[in-house]
């Protein structure tokens, strides 16, 4: 019996599927490496693409039905047949050229040849693509510098747990423009850091022909995003993170990629199954993408070797799993509700796909035992967070896509007094895997949609946001803003996750420059502003934001699996609970002030008010006042606290030894 069996016995009518998929994982990983490591066989960047010698440089590529290729550029007149490459073996084909012949930055394309047709591609293994200013094409830049980089992160290691910083570079200046690494190194990490985040999460880095796509229509995937600088200015900003002591994820997409085939990898030797599934199972009917053939060795080959590509050369702490659930069933799980434990072992489930993704955590745990990988899967897959070893898919973490829906639900659709405090509880504690809680994300921003702070505020948030002003409906949105981050980070999961520009309320929502707005870049930007002018209250929604993630990091609140439940009251509309040594209390009525009310705690002395969502520092209105609150033992089962707490606020509480 596999170990993940035995931690849960519901999985044991499942036993004998588990033991398949591992020796399937076995198996694979075999004849991949021959009884080797798999960090030693994901070396495809090394070998494909530009690369100099001491004789030149040589270019490689694999292109199994084509019948022949030729590499074309600005150093040869975008002459199609002046330089071509010679057929080896499996596919790869290998032009060698002199040192002069090429330089960093000189621009190329592959002109593959099928019959008598010939398209244009970008390289594959392409590591600079960039768009010309006048034509619009996407072509390759030649980049094999042949000085390295001079990191000074020697020793950095990612602290856990995560305190994730959700960030999108182009959208990190306040200019109608896309930012840059090297601006959000010098601007942005700063911010980071006063905060208390302690991991970026960066989105839309690998390279993508179409801005709005937010980075998950990726079409070279050994390229970072040349719109926001150059290669060089991407490692600036992950060295000076990690100076810093931020860590920095890579946004990863390895679910799918964009269907065009002069930009991306689809049909580059002109067939559609080189690194796709034939017919509709190679197409993602929701997302209009290619999805990857994971039985392919070759495949298998140029993924895994992209995941040690980033982790080597721009020294990156891990990935975000974009598309898992995707990844998993064969029919995407659109429309799909899991009501029972057969449903992630059927027919449905790609095995291929799962030993995939054994694979890629198997390999970065190779190159990189300290990295973080966390999944993108609301199908609440069995062992996505168990080892691999122990029958599991070997997840660090999973996004607890659970909460921002719960959130949402109750703000939209129900009346304050109405939220249910139980079902509240139990859908930030009902865990079985360790989960990054959030209360939004960018996914819940985008056109169409709206932030946590708009949905609560509405139309105010243009007028009645300065501190001077006070009405009931801005006064409410600030409160319950505080209190569903406190809430959701202090008692949803095991660690935390913020987009960028949301801890202070961002207004509105986020529309990339498109031909329907005019191209405008109005929503594609984040307004700092609105934090440091001093007289606005998303000022003091950004300092409650930086006031609760370091009270939350040093006292480990995190460090602890799971918060303890103290009262959970619906008819006072009150939960309370303890996690890091620290007591939470949250009162939910809307107007009801709730006065000597008893709530039991472990520790048997007084305690002191140590975070209140009420203080006016955070535009509360005082009614809490630091200090001691005294323990309360006799005639109660145990120690309690008596508390006055305020309609709409929440207090966190440290015994006083």
């Amino acid at each position: 019996m596999l170990p993940i069996v035995e931690r849960d016995r519901a999985l044991l009518p499942y036993n004998n599927y588990l033991e398949q998929q591992q020796a399937r994982f076995a198996r694979v990983r075999a004849s991949l490496t021959g009884g080797g490591r798999l960090c030693d066989f994901a070396n495809a960047h090394e070998y494909f693409g530009f690369h100099h010698t001491r004789e030149g440089w040589v270019y490689r590529e694999w292109a199994p039905a084509a019948d022949g290729v030729s590499l074309m550029g600005d150093f040869n007149g975008w002459d199609e047949t002046a330089c071509p490459l010679t057929r080896g073996e499996n596919g790869v084909w290998e032009l060698r050229l002199p040192e002069e012949a090429l330089h960093d930055g000189c621009r190329v394309r592959t002109a593959v040849r099928n019959g008598e047709k010939v398209s244009p591609h970008i390289p594959l293994y392409a590591r600079r693509v960039v768009q010309d200013p006048v034509s619009f094409d996407w072509l390759c830049e030649v980049w094999d510098p042949t000085e390295p980089w001079p990191w000074t992160d020697e020793g950095f290691s990612s602290e856990r747990p995560l305190f994730i910083y959700e960030a999108h570079v182009g959208m990190a200046t306040e200019e109608y423009r896309p930012g840059t690494y090297r601006e959000f190194a010098d601007s942005v990490l700063p911010r980071v850091k006063d905060l208390g985040y302690n991991t970026v999460q960066l989105m839309a880095v690998m390279e993508h022909p179409y801005y709005g796509s937010f980075g998950y229509q990726v079409s070279s995937f050994f390229a970072a995003s040349s719109r926001f600088g150059y290669p060089e200015e991407l490692k600036y900003l992950v060295n000076r993170a990690h100076g810093m002591g931020i860590a920095v994820l890579l946004d990863l997409v390895h679910s799918h990629a964009v269907r065009n085939t002069v930009e991306g990898i689809n049909g580059f030797d002109g067939t559609e199954v080189q690194f796709f599934h034939k017919g509709p199972q190679g197409n993602h009917p929701a997302w209009d993408t290619k999805c990857f053939d994971y039985g392919k060795s070759e495949v298998l080959h140029f993924l895994l070797s992209n995941l040690k590509f980033w982790l080597t050369e721009y020294h990156l702490d891990g990935f975000r799993f974009d598309g898992v659930t995707s990844m998993l069933y064969r029919n995407h799980a659109l429309g799909t509700s899991f009501t029972n434990m057969g449903m992630y072992f059927s027919p449905n489930t790609d095995p291929e796909a799962v030993t995939y993704l054994q694979l890629a955590n198997t390999l970065i745990r190779e190159v990189r035992p300290d990295a973080v990988t966390i999944a993108e899967d609301m199908s609440g897959m069995p062992g996505m967070c168990v080892p691999v070893p122990e029958g599991g898919i070997g997840f660090d973490y999973r996004l607890g896509m659970g909460l921002p829906d719960m959130w949402i639900r109750l703000v939209k659709d129900q009346r304050d007094e109405s939220w249910n405090m139980e079902g509240i509880w139990h859908e930030l504690t009902a865990r079985v895997a360790p989960m990054v809680a959030y209360v939004e994300s960018h996914d819940q921003a985008l056109v169409g949609d709206q932030t946590m702070m708009f949905r609560l505020a509405g139309a105010g948030m243009y007028t009645d946001m300065d501190r001077a002003c006070h009405n009931l409906k801005i006064d409410r949105a600030m409160a319950l803003h505080k209190m569903l981050r406190l809430l959701t980070m202090s008692a949803g999961g095991n660690s935390y996750l913020n987009f960028m520009g949301n801890e202070f309320g961002h207004p509105e929502w986020i529309d990339f420059p498109r031909e329907g707005n005019g191209w405008s870049y109005q929503y594609c930007r984040r307004q700092w502003s609105l934090v440091e002018n001093g007289y606005l209250k998303y000022g003091q929604l950004n300092d409650f934001d930086r006031a609760m993630i370091h009270l939350a990091r040093e006292n480990g609140i995190l460090n602890e699996a799971y918060a303890r439940r103290l009262l959970v009251s619906q008819q006072d509309r009150l939960l309370a609970f303890e996690r890091g040594g620290l007591v939470f209390v949250f009162n939910f009525d809307p107007q009801r002030t709730l006065r000597d009310y008893l709530i039991p705690v472990s520790a048997g002395c007084d305690h002191e008010l140590v975070l209140s969502t009420d203080d006016p520092a955070f535009g509360g209105f005082g009614n809490l006042v630091h200090g001691r609150c005294s323990a309360w033992v006799p005639g109660h089962d145990g120690p309690a606290l008596r508390l006055t707490l305020p309609p709409r606020t929440a207090a966190v509480l440290r015994p006083c030894r």
